[in-house]
């Protein structure tokens, strides 16, 4: 655990159903000035946000819209959009959707005070003021986005997502609304889901884990543990949807107090390359990695173990594997897949997996338990 650690958040976050309609009072804008929304097409096409937009549009002078950002976006699609929202003139960021879509707009906010930066994304030397106002409204529960300075961007070349990170990309504020992820079809509340959860209990046995990010990551975990399936279930479920948007902000938190470790950086290449949603490969990958690990962190196991509902004990190897099998029961109970087959990823394929995993340094220097490459193989290996 870290002797000196420290915790940045959103200058201002509120939560609520409903509270997404106090967005135009929250922008710190005259009326004269001109908003870019970068917005998610399917949250878009629900009409939830129809009289939101009509308001925005009431009371500044441009509003322009940005519905297509793709998932993952790639580098040179992150600045074919940046330059639609340069055209624009914005002079405030407003995210509405997923990680995608938050990732986007704070590189975008940042990048339109830092000419600098337009070349290389992954410069971040090149960020020397902070970007415009950036206002955060996730529309879906998992990525944690808007509680973190991070940016996930795909770098084709190198056939790798990057992690971006700079305490500019923080949003000035963030509004948290259940209703506005209750049209997420099951798949994709099962694998936002999981990816929240691989978040709180990645940062809380990774070697940066601190009080901060324990706290968050355990009542993250617990809420993952006890709302998921209800949320999976029926999405309607308002009580679980809520619980699930807070989930995943308590996992960005810990994330901006912590690091994740090596699910994510398994994760990356099967993204990167194979073009598999972030939360399924996480979600997958999450039981394998975590049996790699659960002989290094048995400190860690009773906090785990109550998070995941198990009776306490008192730790040891047995309560170690029940936390294992809770695990897996848990992304078979929402059908995350069990094996990687189903992606086209074969045998011939390890080399290449084992060896882009082992370049995310950032994350596998945090791992509780250190990886060899023949490891890396080999949990790549049980998921054929």
């Amino acid at each position: 655990m870290q002797t000196q650690y420290s915790l940045a958040v959103p200058g201002n976050v509120i939560c609520g159903v409903g509270c997404v309609k106090r967005l135009p009072d929250i922008i710190q804008l005259k009326g004269t000035e001109r908003l870019s929304v970068l917005v998610d097409v399917g949250v878009l096409k629900s009409g939830k946000i129809d009289t939101l937009l009509q308001t925005l549009r009431d009371r500044f002078s441009h509003v322009a819209l940005v519905t297509d950002v793709p998932p993952e976006p790639e580098e040179g699609q992150v600045r074919v959009i940046f330059d639609q929202v340069q055209d624009s003139g914005a002079q405030c960021v407003v995210a509405i959707g997923g990680g995608s879509v938050m990732d986007t707009s704070k590189i975008i906010a940042v990048m339109l005070q830092n000419p600098g930066y337009y070349t290389d994304l992954t410069d971040t030397a090149q960020i020397a003021c902070p970007g415009v106002p950036l206002i955060a409204v996730p529309t879906s529960a998992g990525t944690g986005s808007e509680a973190t300075p991070n940016a996930i961007i795909l770098i084709p070349e190198k056939k790798q997502k990057v992690g971006v990170i700079h305490s500019y990309f923080l949003p000035q504020a963030v509004l948290l609304d259940a209703e506005l992820t209750c049209s997420l079809p099951p798949t994709v509340t099962a694998a936002t889901g999981l990816d929240a959860f691989c978040h709180c209990i990645e940062t809380y046995i990774s070697r940066k884990t601190n009080p901060f990010s324990r706290l968050f990551g355990l009542r993250g975990m617990e809420l993952v543990q006890r709302y998921l399936r209800r949320a999976y279930t029926d999405g309607n479920d308002m009580e679980a949807r809520e619980n699930m948007l807070l989930a995943a902000f308590y996992g960005g938190v810990a994330i901006t107090a912590s690091s994740t470790v090596a699910v994510h950086a398994l994760s990356y290449p099967l993204g990167g390359f194979y073009r598999i949603p972030h939360g399924i490969s996480n979600a997958v990958l999450l039981p394998y990695v975590m049996s790699y690990n659960i002989d290094s962190i048995s400190d860690c196991v009773p906090a785990l173990a109550q998070a995941l509902g198990l009776p306490a004990q008192d730790g040891g190897k047995g309560q170690g594997q029940q936390v294992i099998e809770a695990l897996f029961s848990l992304c078979a109970d929402v059908h995350i897949p069990n094996n990687l087959r189903m992606f086209n990823i074969h045998e011939k394929d390890l080399e290449f997996l084992t060896v882009s995993a082992s370049r995310v340094h950032r994350l596998l220097d945090q791992n509780p338990k250190v990886m060899s490459l023949e490891d890396i193989r080999s949990i790549y290996a049980q998921l054929l």
